[in-house]
C-alpha cells in the first residue's frame, strides 16, 4: 500500500475546491487533499503554525495548487514568502487561477511556480485539469 501524497489546495472558492476533489476521485487518484481558504492560512500551514503544528496530521505537501486572487495574502504573496524558506525548496507550486493574464503567468513563473493552469468553467474541464496535474506533477505508480 502506498502512502497518499499530500496536496495543499489554497483557494477561497468552495465550489472550485469541491469540483477539484470530485475530479481527483473521478480520475481514480487518491491523494490527500488538504484545503486552506487563503494565503494567510497557507503560510500558517506551511510554517506549522497553530492549528497546523502536528506534522503527522498536517504533513508538508509535495504539491500545492495555489489560487492567485484571494483575501488576506494573494498567491503571489505566498510564492514570495516560499522563496524565503529553504525547507520548502522542493515544494512544487502550480498556480490554479481564473486569471490567464500574461503578466500573472510570467510573475508566477518568476516567483517559482512550476506551472500555471486556468480554472475551467465546466465540470469536465476540472477532469482535464486533474489529468494534466497527474501527468505532469504526480509521480506515477510503478
Amino acid at each position: 500500500m502506498t502512502k497518499k501524497l499530500p496536496i495543499l489546495v489554497v483557494d477561497d472558492s468552495k465550489d472550485d475546491v469541491f469540483l477539484l476533489c470530485r475530479a481527483f476521485k473521478r480520475a481514480g487518484l487518491d491523494p490527500s487533499l488538504i484545503h486552506v481558504r487563503d494565503g494567510e492560512e497557507a503560510v500558517d500551514y506551511l510554517s506549522g503554525e497553530n492549528p497546523f503544528t502536528d506534522r503527522a496530521r498536517y504533513p508538508l505537501p509535495t504539491l500545492m495548487l495555489l489560487d492567485v486572487k484571494m483575501p488576506k495574502l494573494d498567491g503571489f504573496d505566498v510564492l514570495q514568502w516560499i522563496l524565503t524558506r529553504n525547507e520548502l525548496n522542493n515544494l512544487r507550486v502550480v498556480m490554479f487561477s481564473s486569471s490567464f493574464q500574461r503578466e500573472d503567468v510570467e510573475k508566477a513563473k518568476v516567483l517559482g511556480a512550476v506551472d500555471y493552469l486556468t480554472k475551467p468553467t465546466g465540470i469536465e474541464g476540472f477532469d482535464d485539469v486533474v489529468q494534466t496535474i497527474a501527468r505532469k506533477w504526480l509521480p506515477s505508480a510503478e
